[in-house]
């Protein structure tokens, strides 16, 4: 495991976020196109209907993007440096499972052909993970995990 592997692993939740981000902008603009298209070519009820249709799928997008935004948020607060004991944001739980990041839900991540999963500390495992250390058990969904190393 490389001794920069938080970097990388930050790295990695950064660009997952950069490109919902842009995911939901384009989206956005497709939605703003498509409506604009429509005023040109539509009449009536039909026409109403559409932009309503459209108004919808611009503020579904607007969400989105703001809730990329706020885990690009979550993520500037994380730091790449730390290595307490003790799970926190931020850390690297290697279990006896899997390798677990406690940072953003960003699924599955590769680095240097190892996989890693980074989780949300909100979520159900990262709640199991955050405060353990090196020794420690859990159960979770009827699996047990047992906690080999944090950095």
């Amino acid at each position: 495991m490389p001794d920069n592997i938080k970097e990388l692993l930050h790295h990695q939740c950064v660009a997952y976020v950069q490109k919902r981000v842009q995911e939901a902008e384009n989206a956005f603009k497709d939605a703003v196109q498509a409506a604009n298209d429509d005023t040109k070519s539509s009449a009536g009820d039909k026409y109403e209907t559409g932009r309503e249709m459209m108004q919808q799928e611009k503020d579904r997008m607007t969400k989105q993007a703001n809730e990329a935004n706020k885990l690009m948020v979550a993520l500037n607060h994380i730091g790449t440096k730390s290595n307490s004991p003790v799970a926190e944001n931020g850390s690297l739980v290697i279990t006896d499972q899997a390798k677990f990041y406690l940072s953003i839900s960003a699924g599955n991540i590769v680095v240097d052909g190892e996989s890693y999963i980074a989780v949300s500390p909100a979520s159900p495992i990262g709640l199991k993970l955050k405060g353990l250390k090196a020794g420690d058990a859990f159960e979770l969904n009827g699996k047990r995990y047992k906690v080999a190393q944090v950095w």
